[in-house]
């Protein structure tokens, strides 16, 4: 059998998009890297059900910046553009999908933004909601130019929550069926912690927060009727006597609950850590990707293989994931991916 994935990446220097990678499941072997749809810098995808495409798009025009979404029409299998929603600035750094109120999100790193979008019967978007983080910022380099906010997406009972790398903080809103956002909460993570993604343990009522300055990983309790985190346990991923630049990247939670996947760029693995029930968790190994800075990665519908892709390389790797032990293994090296940055099963 094959499964395909979509590959969100830069265009800074060799790539013209999103790209479409095949993996063999049998063999365990990536076999195809097929060019898909033109944008700018498409770093991240999301999909939705009607089988569209909303993608992160950068535009320069005589000199200026234009950044937001370009929204591709995939019922045909090939890709068919039918929408772009620009502003000037910076293009965003994150793009969600809620199905059940047909709306998108997107969180802009650089504007502060986190923005709601109305999807049209067509799929096409008009904006409905905007809220701008506007907290005081932590002691890092990388926090000082302001508010960043890195993640907008859907907690399991249905708000939105916000990772903001620039404030140290996650924030939580109650979402209207119009796409109305109201603050719910927000939970304060040590100074310098930079919030970069969030994945959630709905049975176990926690969620894992990757901190991209910090190369930590916080397990968070979720009051989901409090509407409010706390946290709980905060583990480094990568070696202690690690000195040189890491920034960590990705994180996935396995369906059933048992490990926890972190990518980091510059110490260029992934951390695998085992998850207890009460969601306190346990590194049991770290592996090289065989890449530069690796990004994004995702799995098999039955997560038995992980691709993981590589910004720096221009390549991805392929390891076989033991369900038991949660424990990953090389299958393949070096197979051409440009710029990649993000990994989406098709």
């Amino acid at each position: 059998m094959t499964e395909d994935f979509y590959i969100g990446t830069y265009t800074k220097r060799i790539s013209r998009g999103i790209y479409r990678v095949t993996v063999d499941t049998d063999a365990a072997k990536l076999t195809n890297c097929e060019w898909l749809a033109s944008a700018g810098s498409p770093t991240y995808i999301a999909k939705s059900k009607a089988e569209r495409l909303y993608v992160i798009n950068k535009k320069e025009t005589d000199g200026q910046t234009q950044g937001g979404l370009i929204i591709y029409d995939m019922t045909d299998k090939k890709p068919r553009a039918i929408q772009q929603v620009l502003n000037p600035g910076s293009s965003p750094a994150y793009v969600s999908v809620d199905e059940d109120r047909q709306l998108v999100y997107t969180a802009n790193y650089h504007t502060a933004a986190v923005t709601v979008y109305k999807i049209a019967d067509n799929g096409s978007l008009t904006q409905v909601d905007q809220v701008v983080d506007q907290d005081p910022v932590g002691p890092a380099p990388e926090q000082a130019d302001g508010p960043h906010p890195h993640f907008a997406d859907l907690t399991p009972d249905g708000r939105l929550v916000v990772c903001d790398l620039g404030t140290d903080k996650v924030y939580l809103y109650d979402v209207s069926a119009a796409g109305k956002l109201s603050p719910v909460s927000h939970v304060d993570l040590p100074a310098g912690y930079g919030p970069r993604h969030i994945t959630f343990d709905a049975a176990k009522g926690v969620a894992y927060l990757v901190g991209e300055l910090s190369s930590n990983v916080a397990t968070l309790t979720y009051d989901a009727q409090a509407g409010k985190f706390a946290v709980q346990q905060i583990t480094h991923v990568i070696p202690d006597d690690w000195t040189a630049h890491n920034g960590s990247a990705a994180i996935r939670l396995s369906a059933d609950g048992k490990f926890v996947y972190v990518s980091n760029r510059g110490n260029n693995s992934i951390t695998v850590l085992s998850a207890a029930d009460d969601g306190t968790l346990t590194t049991i190994q770290r592996i090289s990707t065989e890449g530069d800075f690796p990004r994004d990665f995702n799995w098999t519908a039955d997560e038995s293989l992980v691709l993981v892709v590589h910004q720096n390389s221009d390549n991805a790797s392929l390891f076989k994931r033991d369900a038991k032990t949660g424990k990953l293994t090389l299958a393949q090296k070096d197979f051409m991916v440009p710029e990649g940055v993000s990994v989406l099963p098709a």
